[in-house]
């Protein structure tokens, strides 16, 4: 945090009872521009990009690792910087060993997550290049594919592909297949799984390990610092957060996010030990991100924001879970609808089916209630800062 801005962090804190001065500081679906604790992480991916600065393409890529390991951080910050230094900025830059040709390649971040088609990977690629903006409908297919091709006879892309392997998304050898007709472009994904416990998966692999206790509460620190008011929360609250997140950055930041959520709710100006221990009850162990939730069409997200709300005999079956959502002004969808998107969401896993002990000795099979997967409180305050 620079000066300035240290100096009106002081001025919003200094006599209010203010507690959050940014969400977006501590919140775990916002990357920070300069990633902390992974400088040797940083050096292997720019010793695999190396050919870039000659105007070169590396060979294909696997970057990988655990959740919250700060893949999509670091792989989006090394990208924008890239992207800004080499290829906007060129013609001004340059040390005395080496200059930056005009051959520079383009660098392209794909959500994996929103491209979830070949057309959409394609389009989203082609969209990043070219200077008009090319549309998402009313266009075929060998049109966005023959437009890219004619733009990668003249130009080089590095493109990064994230989230790949999940089950809305294309797996390594899908995304190899599709970009394989391109010359001109080279790619690197990233996910989650053991490049051993993959097909078609290239040689160059790069591990993003989970963070360490320290690193995870330095994270954590500087968060804090950059969005909550002075004092909010103690540091020996952040380094018992950091062990009990185990490494995993976005439960650690969603747990923080949680609490100051609870904090505000409450009128208070600093994060009690009960709030904090709230915060990351609210964080399920293991835990879907959070940007895959958000990333889901908008019916889908307000039918868990209502499911967020339900008390427990709401949710005391899939049956009753339905009709309570079906029924809520905030809802626009049949019960039918209700019910297959909640079967849906239960199958990749954003939310789980869990049968409810009091009723293992009724006759039949015994219903089952669902619960999110995902970190609520933030989930329920994320979601309604985008709809106000």
């Amino acid at each position: 945090m620079d000066l300035t801005a240290r100096i009106r962090r002081r001025q919003r804190s200094g006599t209010t009872a203010q507690l959050v001065l940014d969400y977006d500081a501590i919140s775990p679906v916002v990357h920070v521009e300069e990633p902390i604790g992974r400088g040797p992480v940083l050096e292997r991916l720019l010793d695999h990009v190396d050919p870039v600065f000659d105007g070169s393409l590396p060979p294909n890529a696997y970057v990988w690792g655990p959740p919250g390991s700060g893949k999509s951080a670091v792989v989006t910050a090394l990208f924008t910087q890239l992207d800004r230094l080499l290829r906007r900025s060129r013609a001004a830059i340059h040390t005395a060993t080496r200059t930056y040709p005009e051959g520079t390649p383009s660098f392209v971040y794909v959500d994996g997550r929103q491209a979830t088609s070949e057309f959409g990977l394609h389009q989203t690629v082609l969209d990043s290049v070219v200077g008009e903006s090319v549309p998402e409908h009313g266009v075929g297919m060998d049109a966005i594919r023959s437009r890219l091709g004619e733009h990668l006879a003249e130009n080089r892309v590095l493109v990064a592909v994230d989230h790949v392997g999940e089950s809305d998304t294309h797996a390594v050898s899908e995304l190899g297949a599709a970009l394989a007709p391109f010359d001109g472009l080279s790619w690197v994904a990233i996910g989650r799984r053991e490049p051993t416990a993959l097909e078609s998966v290239p040689p160059e692999h790069i591990e993003i390990p989970a963070y360490d206790d320290h690193v995870l509460v330095d994270i954590l620190t500087e968060r804090a610092s950059d969005g909550l008011a002075q004092r909010a929360v103690s540091h020996e609250q952040l380094r018992r957060l950091g062990g009990w997140a185990e490494g995993n950055a976005h439960n650690a930041i969603a747990a923080l996010f949680g609490a100051a959520v609870g904090a505000v709710e409450h009128d208070r100006s600093r994060i009690s030990e009960r709030v904090l221990q709230t915060g990351m009850a609210a964080v399920p162990r293991p835990s879907v991100s959070l940007a895959r939730v958000l990333a889901l069409a908008d019916s889908r997200q307000s039918v868990l924001r209502e499911l967020v709300d339900l008390d427990e005999s709401q949710r005391a079956s899939v049956g009753a879970t339905t009709e309570t959502i079906a029924a809520s002004s905030e809802v626009e969808l049949s019960g039918a609808t209700v019910k297959r998107f909640l079967y849906e969401l239960a199958e990749t896993g954003i939310v789980e089916r869990v049968t409810n002990d009091a009723d293992r000795n009724t006759i039949g099979r015994p219903p089952s209630r669902l619960e999110p997967r995902f970190p609520t409180r933030a989930f329920r305050h994320l979601y309604d800062l985008e709809v106000e």
